[in-house]
């Protein structure tokens, strides 16, 4: 299986960067400036407001670092730095963008490793996709610096953890850039320089390759976790590396005439066919209960509306759930946090189906591309802390997700997403799934499917009983003949 794309850091790989106090302290200035400049003055010296960023950055910073969350700029200054100053917000958010940018582009000397050029254009003749994910606060400074160095037009996907909410290494950022790619995650190559988020995040995504690249940065904080592929001092055995992997993969497909199985991918919903949930709905019963509401009345096509503006990304999951407690009655501000947090615990206790985990990395152990197609409120990275826990977050392909495509099973082009990502056509791929509808969907794209766990009124071409009864079917072991 060919390598199709690679995915760099920024900062530390693309370009090496150091800071000191003094170089911080002299730009400092300048962010006092856009202060003023927007009628915000705090009445400090250069270095008090020095000292002030200092810190709420360090907090922000370990806060992130826990949660792998990346706020906006505006919620840093007002939440972190500026917690303790009545700032006007409206002023505040107008410059927030820019005062950050200003910090990541001043508080820091950057410059390009001299040979990213030359390497950025050898593996665009390879025929490979170039891609960026880096975290970051603002939008602009990563864009700003490759255009400095005349390299912008190289990368397509830019995936910021700024702009996606995410930071690495959760490996719903690296994800999403395959996604935009439209490359199976199997098929992508990272560079980066730190271990602990590069190196950990590219593996539990499935990328193919995780590459360290060595950065001369003393950056404090334990950078444990994972084992790269290879460890490079300079941007140009990259270039070898590839070469030795594409030349790997056309020799093992080099033979005059090849067998290769009809079915190329295998694609599943993730509840009720991955993993259910034993006792869902128990903890709420009891909650209204105890408030005097009853769980069994309440009007379904309010829900069913509900539950659609999630699913389609329209209200993020925290509003879902305060949208569901309402629709039952819970109006209180204390009762509707704790009905929330009970909402959490109900989604988090969770049980995969028996043969799980072993069927699908026999699968991929097979060389069959995996994806889920999902219907869900979830984000994707809680998709993923699941699939983890069941010992199958780093098997995935694609991961299509109604909240973040806007589109629903059986909408046609939530199946052809995850096809596009896979550069494979409906025939090619077997969706597993339990719904009726949304087994006729993908029946009517041209997929194959199998009925697992599945209504009464599911049409599928295969049943199975048990998750492993996907390798006994038949239609794996069908094979086409192809020439080279």
């Amino acid at each position: 299986m060919t390598i199709q794309a690679v995915f760099f850091d920024m900062g530390g790989t693309i370009e090496t960067f150091w800071y000191s106090h003094d170089l911080r302290l002299q730009a400092t200035p300048g962010l006092q400036q856009l202060l003023q400049t927007a009628g915000i003055d705090l009445h400090l010296n250069t270095e008090q407001l020095y000292d002030l960023i200092a810190d709420g950055l360090l907090r922000y910073h370990q806060w992130r670092i826990y949660t792998l969350e990346e706020l906006p700029p505006q919620r840093v200054w007002r939440d972190y730095i500026l917690s303790g100053y009545p700032v006007d917000s409206k002023k505040l958010e107008a410059i927030a963008e820019d005062l950050t940018e200003f910090i990541e582009t001043h508080y820091y000397q950057r410059e390009m490793r001299p040979e990213i050029p030359m390497v950025l254009d050898a593996i665009q003749n390879m025929g490979l996709k170039i891609g960026l994910i880096s975290n970051v606060n603002s939008r602009g400074q990563v864009p700003r610096n490759l255009e400095q160095y005349g390299i912008q037009h190289y990368f397509d996907p830019i995936v910021l953890s700024s702009t996606y909410g995410r930071r690495k290494p959760d490996p719903a950022i690296f994800h999403y850039a395959a996604r935009l790619a439209c490359v199976p995650a199997s098929r992508c190559v990272y560079v980066g320089d730190r271990i602990a988020r590069d190196i950990v995040g590219a593996r539990k995504a499935g990328y193919k390759l995780a590459i360290q690249i060595q950065h001369d940065f003393k950056h404090g904080e334990d950078d444990n976790g994972a084992h790269p592929d290879a460890v490079i001092s300079h941007m140009t055995e990259l270039v070898d590396i590839l070469r030795t992997e594409l030349k790997r993969s056309t020799d093992n497909a080099s033979s005059e005439t090849r067998t290769l199985p009809s079915v190329r991918a295998l694609l599943f919903d993730a509840g009720d066919i991955l993993y259910y949930r034993p006792h869902r709905g128990d903890k709420l019963k009891a909650f209204l209960e105890g408030l005097a509401l009853n769980i069994e009345i309440f009007p379904k096509a309010v829900r069913k509306s509900i539950v659609h503006q999630a699913y389609q990304g329209q209200i993020d999951q925290d509003r879902y759930r305060e949208a569901i407690l309402r629709m039952y009655g819970v109006i209180q501000p204390e009762q509707i946090e704790q009905g929330k947090r009970i909402l959490n615990e109900e989604d988090n206790n969770l049980k995969f189906f028996d043969g799980v985990q072993e069927t699908l990395l026999a699968l991929k152990d097979m060389g069959y591309l995996l994806g889920v197609v999902t219907d869900t409120a979830a984000p994707i990275h809680v998709k993923l802390s699941w699939f983890e826990r069941g010992g199958i977050g780093h098997i995935w392909d694609t991961i299509i997700s109604s909240a973040e495509l806007g589109i629903q099973k059986p909408d046609p082009q939530i199946y052809q997403a995850a096809l596009q990502q896979l550069g494979l056509h409906p025939a090619q791929a077997v969706f597993v799934g339990h719904d009726a509808s949304e087994l006729g969907g993908a029946r009517a794209v041209g997929m194959k499917t199998v009925a697992f766990n599945y209504d009464k009124a599911a049409n599928a071409d295969y049943y199975i009983e048990h998750f492993a009864g996907l390798l006994d079917l038949s239609l794996l072991n069908q094979t086409d003949k192809q020439h080279s």
